[in-house]
């Protein structure tokens, strides 16, 4: 049989599958995946059911129907100051992970080096290789996960074509500051990289803490693609929605990628994510507090029980750090020892690495029902002691 596509013949079965399937195994509580146990606001679900039977069902426009395209540019002008053209600089996509692709393939070409930070998204890789571009791999590393002149230095030269930046950062849920995102920028323009940003957790933010888009820093305008999603703002991740916002000249090589990937997206859910953007400020600032909420309840429970949590600044997601307990176990080995043996599962952070991995710290995922969250600390009680 004739060979077939290495980098993806070759990629193994991810974590994230294999603990979802051990969850379903185990009939074990799953916080490893990232998604919420409740459906959604219900004004928005209505508005995409009213645009299914009142609406457009055919194909629509290929970068997105004109509204929400308006939607998205007033929406980033509002919180985040960023005049967008809706016409040229903004597109739509089946997803972030689409919205990725589309970046990745319009931007690298073979033999481009390509930056990426580790703890790093499963998709970018892969990616990244396919279009025949070289990862240059930072480690990022706790508790503060922060970026540093060193080793931006270490991996920036002539050849780096691009950065992925994913901020807020999954799954260290690191809420990056203007200093780092200043100092991203310097070598951006030092290097004359164009910068991919995966900012679909951007209104997932806690604390009062404010996301800064790196588009909006001074010298990144011109230089960076900003990827968004519908799924994580409104808590519908089966949606699939994804934004694109970047110059018409990196815009329109998305969009000729978009058109040989998924080509549009369903009509009545672009509607339904169009009015989602227009709600007022408050709803983002309750949504913000109600995950703080379980966010902390979590916290608190995990602490208890003798986890050492490093708290989340914002995802749908916190980390513990297992090194202080003396467990004699890595983190994917405590994951698979926690879902069989207690009935909870989460995700090893180890799993995000490629090379020279942290193997010390787990995700937990705490958007959840209340009695979902207790009754996986119930199970935890004594995992912290008994091995």
């Amino acid at each position: 049989m004739t060979s077939m596509n290495k980098v993806f013949a070759d990629l193994p079965v991810t974590i994230f599958e294999a603990m979802s399937q051990l969850a379903r195994d185990n009939n074990a509580i799953n916080l490893g995946q990232g998604f919420p146990d409740d459906p959604g606001p219900e004004d928005i679900r209505r508005a995409a059911a009213d645009a299914v039977m009142d609406g457009y069902n055919q194909y629509p426009s290929m970068m997105g129907i004109p509204e929400l395209r308006q939607a998205i540019a007033a929406h980033y002008g509002r919180w985040h100051g960023l005049t967008l053209d809706p016409m040229t600089e903004v597109m739509v996509t089946s997803g972030g992970t689409e919205a990725l692709t589309s970046a990745i393939l319009a931007v690298v070409e073979p033999g481009d080096e390509v930056v990426a930070f580790q703890p790093v998204y499963d998709s970018y890789l892969p990616i990244i290789r396919q279009a025949g571009g070289i990862p240059r791999l930072v480690r990022l590393e706790p508790p503060h996960w922060r970026l540093t002149e060193e080793t931006l230095r270490s991996v920036f030269n002539h050849k780096t074509k691009a950065v992925l930046f994913n901020n807020p950062l999954n799954p260290a849920a690191v809420v990056y500051p203007r200093e780092d995102l200043e100092l991203l920028a310097r070598f951006c323009q030092e290097f004359d990289t164009v910068a991919i940003c995966d900012e679909v957790w951007e209104h997932v933010i806690f604390d009062g803490r404010e996301h800064i888009p790196l588009i909006t820093i001074p010298g990144m305008r011109d230089r960076t693609i900003k990827v968004g999603s519908a799924g994580k703002i409104f808590s519908l991740t089966g949606w699939k929605i994804g934004f694109v916002c970047a110059a018409p000249p990196l815009l329109r090589v998305a969009a000729k990628v978009h058109q040989f990937l998924t080509f549009t997206t369903a009509p009545n859910l672009q509607a339904a994510v169009a009015y989602g953007l227009g709600k007022p400020a408050e709803y983002f600032y309750d949504m913000r507090k109600e995950l703080a909420r379980s966010r902390d309840r979590l916290t608190r429970g995990l602490e208890g029980i003798g986890f050492p949590v490093l708290k989340s600044q914002g995802t749908y997601f916190l980390t513990v750090d297992l090194s202080p307990l003396g467990l004699n176990e890595s983190d994917e080995a405590f994951c698979r020892r926690i879902v069989t043996d207690y009935k909870v599962a989460a995700i090893p952070v180890s799993a995000f690495y490629e090379e020279n991995a942290v193997t010390s710290v787990v995700r937990f995922c705490f958007a959840k029902k209340d009695a979902t969250l207790d009754t996986a600390l119930e199970r935890l009680s004594d995992a912290v002691h008994r091995r």
